[in-house]
């Protein structure tokens, strides 16, 4: 994909943009993600934007929620937001490195385990990436993810560079894998 497209196919799928109709179908991806893959489920500190996704996706123009479907079954989704990571919980030097405004943060990369496995994560990130260096404003992109989910580790690490493992540090406690990527802005 080069330049941000209106879609792509992956294979049975396609990847675009959450539509109003796609919400529900989105918010059950990630709710699913976290009550049966992290294990502590819904925490409304945490996860306002899955509870509102139109308000934190849809009707901000510089926040993009992806899908990927395959017969209109929304089966992942990665959301994108021009809030940086807060600090707390996060030291505060990345928040201090990663402004709100000015960086792209990935959030919600989620595929349903069926659907594992396709190259959807991979097409929902280079989406967003894409949408990202389309937006102005934005000069890089930020994630975090818990390493402890199978898959997570290699993927980001094919994908993105490492900032910081807090794993060294027990940042956030035992059970949370915790490293910190960016990914470069094409440009």
């Amino acid at each position: 994909m080069s330049g941000w497209e209106p879609q792509v196919e992956v294979g049975e799928y396609t990847v675009r943009a959450a539509r109003p109709a796609d919400l529900d179908g989105a918010r059950s991806v990630m709710l699913d993600t976290f009550y049966r893959e992290f294990g502590y489920g819904y925490v409304p500190a945490w996860h306002a934007d899955v509870m509102d996704p139109r308000t934190a996706y849809l009707d901000h123009p510089r926040h993009l929620l992806v899908v990927a479907v395959r017969d209109e079954e929304v089966v992942a989704t990665t959301g994108l937001s021009s809030h940086g990571p807060a600090h707390p919980p996060h030291p505060r030097w990345i928040a201090e490195r990663y402004p709100s405004g000015r960086t792209a943060q990935l959030l919600r990369v989620y595929v349903r385990p069926e659907h594992r496995r396709r190259g959807l994560a991979g097409a929902m990130v280079r989406y967003a990436c894409d949408f990202a260096a389309a937006t102005e404003g934005y000069d890089t992109v930020y994630l975090h993810t818990n390493v402890n989910i199978e898959g997570a580790e290699p993927f980001w690490r094919g994908v993105a560079k490492e900032i910081f493992d807090a794993r060294t540090t027990g940042e956030h406690g035992p059970g949370f894998g915790t490293v910190h990527f960016e990914i470069p802005l094409a440009g």
